[in-house]
């Protein structure tokens, strides 16, 4: 019998798809003892939402979709004559209250004075009273003499008649000073108590002022909310408003994203986090640019895994258990060695494969 022809083809071709794949293998090996790897990452960026304080229609926008802002640009303002109104109107309120304050000092002032004269007429009574009794006690004294006088029958009855008339008159005179000084005292205690109630009425008024004006600044703020900035430089996202829309206090319209910092949140399989630190270098390929490697850096892990974060969180404490590999978020930021106009082309939740240096 004649032997089969050895193919020699399909040994070398043999052979080398065994060398092919053993030293691929071997260098997949070699690189996953120094590499950890995943695809399961996405671009991020700050999203800045843009939420109206006042509520309002919309008078007019001043951008279109995806245009690119500078901070302070105007990007749509809200119709402010209702807020002008309330501007007039606590305007009005702080005049009405700067007002009666004013009466109220007005008032405090006129009864300083009167409690000024008054404390005037209450002295000028205690001196009368001096002066009365001084005459009263020379009177008595005179009196005391004609009596002893009359008794003894040296004067006549009519002598003594006005010696007592006289001292009546005197204690009379006494009598009546007293009663106007009693009387300045008491007037002298309401036009006190009056000024203190001015006083507590000129406090009143003057707190009123400060809440008329606290209004008017409120107003103004209010007002100045009705033009809203961009707060930051960047690109604008799809917008959803037009002129006549009303839109409310915390209502989100759209974002402006910030174009200028990026970052990636690459989520890896709790198996590979063993020899993963902060610090560690990063070789980054998005795949909207795969002829340009990014270079980051780990800066910080997730306190908990994504599942955790979800609004219906896994609860293995139910039902029958089944053991799921879990991801945990990593932020790896971008080095400032990248390009920086390459950082710009970066979009929110683009795909990144991520290949950590961990040796």
């Amino acid at each position: 019998m004649e032997k089969k022809k050895t193919n020699t083809k399909f040994i070398i071709i043999l052979v080398v798809l065994v060398v092919l794949g053993g030293g691929y293998g071997s260098y997949k090996y070699i690189h996953s003892l120094a590499h950890e790897q995943t695809d399961d990452a996405q671009i991020e960026k700050n999203m800045n939402p843009i939420i109206p304080r006042v509520s309002g229609y919309v008078n007019k926008v001043y951008i279109k979709d995806n245009d690119f802002v500078k901070k302070g640009d105007t990007l749509f303002t809200i119709d402010k004559k209702d807020y002008q109104l309330k501007i007039a109107e606590a305007t009005a309120a702080l005049a009405a209250a700067e007002g009666n304050f004013e009466v109220s000092r007005a008032d405090i002032s006129s009864a300083l004075a009167s409690v000024s004269a008054s404390d005037a007429n209450v002295q000028s009574a205690s001196g009368n009273i001096e002066s009365a009794k001084i005459r009263l006690a020379q009177i008595t004294s005179d009196y005391n003499r004609y009596s002893n006088l009359y008794k003894s029958h040296t004067i006549t009855k009519q002598q003594y008649e006005q010696a007592s008339t006289a001292k009546q008159e005197a204690e009379n005179q006494v009598h009546i000073l007293q009663q106007q000084q009693k009387a300045s005292a008491y007037q002298k205690s309401v036009i006190i108590a009056k000024s203190k109630a001015s006083d507590k009425l000129t406090e009143v008024a003057a707190a009123n002022i400060k809440r008329a004006q606290a209004l008017l600044d409120a107003a103004k703020l209010n007002i100045s909310y009705t033009v809203i900035t961009a707060a930051i430089d960047g690109q604008v996202s799809k917008i959803d408003i037009q002129p006549g829309q009303l839109v409310q206090p915390g209502q989100s319209l759209f974002y402006i994203i910030n174009n200028q910092e990026a970052w990636v949140i690459a989520n890896f399989k709790e198996t590979q986090l063993n020899k993963m630190v902060m610090g560690q270098k990063v070789t980054l390929k998005v795949d909207a640019y795969p002829d340009y490697k990014f270079q980051g850096t780990i800066t910080s892990f997730s306190p908990a895994t994504g599942s955790r974060f979800s609004i219906l969180p896994p609860d293995n404490a139910t039902g029958n258990f089944v053991k799921t590999i879990q991801r945990l978020p990593v932020k790896i930021s971008l080095d400032a060695s990248n390009d920086a106009e390459k950082i710009k082309l970066l979009r929110p939740g683009m795909n990144v494969d991520v290949d950590v240096h961990v040796k």
